[in-house]
């Protein structure tokens, strides 16, 4: 049997209201749009940022907080419970973090942008008490979960990394306004490792062994190989926080070593999963995927070259970029392609009675095809941009990602559109 039909097997009976999930996922098409227009204003900034408030900062938190971390508090809601067979306990807390979350992030990048250090760390507490509720509500269900070890192992690990990822986001916000850390830029580097290779990118790593065998209709990837891939991704970033705030080089490359390790081994499961399936024509959605993976391993091998000085004077910059705007966007918004159309299909009900075919539910595809060109640009361009510190190209590059988030954010509304418009 394929993993699609164990992950299915009863899934309605743990699905969510649609407008739970939902709502994360259009406040994440919002942000998204807001991401890239905040590229737009700073792109003076973009091109060698190495902290500090205004628009690039609040354009990086628009990304990380807005658009990931919101998109997987959607996801996890409702795929964890479908995966894990264990329904959330309620639904109200879901609610709550959704409105703590989405206007708590508003108001911290509205800090960020006006430069005002109060906002920052009055909103941070908000985000924080939100995303907290949201790691509780995540622990309880991983707590009951009985099946898909390897995916709540790496949910465990997500959420280890999330509350350590706020903790030191609350410092990091109470230091703008006080200036007391001795080293921001260290705290900084461990908030980044902890919230793009950590919670995020944990999260990416454990829904790939649920979500590539299902899109593929394939077996799940064999388990010793995958625990040891998750030993070695978490002994990565805790060695990388460790390390970034220790100062250490050594651990610092130690953790990249280690991590493209878990890397290698990732893909090869991958690929074996992919070979295996019967499912061979997966669409433009693993186009993304696939651009995502090679990505993500040479965002750590640009890591390893920053830390030894050969990336140039914007190595960091780039590295950042490459993080949370190359592997992890270009993941979240392939998996997006096919999420989104796939929760509609479970929760739309036609006319006619019987369970829409998914096709019916995905918006033109033309819609999709000019979003992933346009993102494929925008990455590009402003990758050149950090590495010719050019602002005009970062400018470009960033009008050339707003046109492409403006179609996904209708491509996105669409698919909403076929669950909540008028029958």
């Amino acid at each position: 049997m394929t993993l699609a039909a164990t992950f299915l097997a009863g899934a309605k009976g743990r699905l969510l209201p649609a407008s739970i999930p939902f709502r994360f996922f259009a406040a994440a098409a919002l942000f998204h749009v807001g991401l890239w227009l905040a590229v737009v204003a700073g792109a003076d900034q973009v091109t060698s940022f190495r902290g500090g408030l205004g628009p690039a900062l609040a354009a990086i938190h628009l990304l990380t907080l807005g658009v990931l971390t919101t998109t997987a508090i959607g996801a996890s809601v409702q795929l964890l419970p479908v995966a894990t067979r264990r329904a959330l306990a309620a639904v109200w807390p879901i609610k709550l973090v959704f409105w703590l979350s989405v206007p708590g992030i508003m108001a911290l990048v509205a800090g960020m942008y006006v430069l005002d250090p109060a906002i920052v760390l009055l909103a941070a507490a908000v985000t924080t008490s939100g995303l907290i509720l949201f790691a509780a509500l995540l622990a309880d269900n991983l707590r009951r979960s009985g099946s898909l070890a390897v995916v709540a192992a790496y949910g465990w690990g997500a959420l280890a990394s999330l509350v350590l990822l706020v903790g030191l986001g609350l410092v990091l916000a109470f230091d703008y306004h006080t200036g007391l850390l001795p080293d921001h830029s260290a705290v900084a580097l461990a908030h980044l490792i902890l919230g793009g290779f950590g919670f995020m990118g944990l999260l990416a790593l454990g829904f790939s062994h649920v979500l590539v065998p299902m899109f593929a209709l394939a077996a799940a990837p064999a388990k010793r190989p995958a625990f040891v891939g998750f030993a070695l991704a978490c002994a990565a970033v805790a060695l990388g926080a460790l390390g970034a705030l220790a100062g250490s080089r050594t651990a610092l490359t130690a953790a990249a070593l280690i991590g493209l390790a878990a890397v290698a081994l990732h893909l090869w499961l991958m690929r074996e999963v992919l070979a295996a399936g019967m499912r061979k024509r997966l669409g433009l959605s693993f186009v993304l995927i696939r651009a995502a993976w090679l990505m993500l391993a040479i965002t750590v091998l640009l890591g390893l070259a920053t830390l030894h000085g050969r990336a140039g004077p914007n190595g960091a910059t780039l590295f950042g970029f490459l993080l949370i705007g190359g592997w992890l966007l270009t993941f979240l918004i392939g998996v997006l392609q096919r999420i989104l159309p796939f929760l509609a299909s479970m929760h739309a009900t036609p006319s006619g009675g019987g369970a829409p075919l998914m096709s019916e539910l995905v918006a033109a595809d033309w819609l999709l095809r000019v979003h992933a060109g346009c993102h494929g640009a925008a990455l590009a361009g402003i990758g050149a941009a950090i590495v010719i510190d050019s602002a005009w190209l970062a400018r470009i590059g960033g009008a050339i990602g707003l046109a492409g988030a403006v179609v996904f954010a209708v491509f996105t509304a669409a698919v909403m559109w076929r669950v909540f418009g008028p029958r």
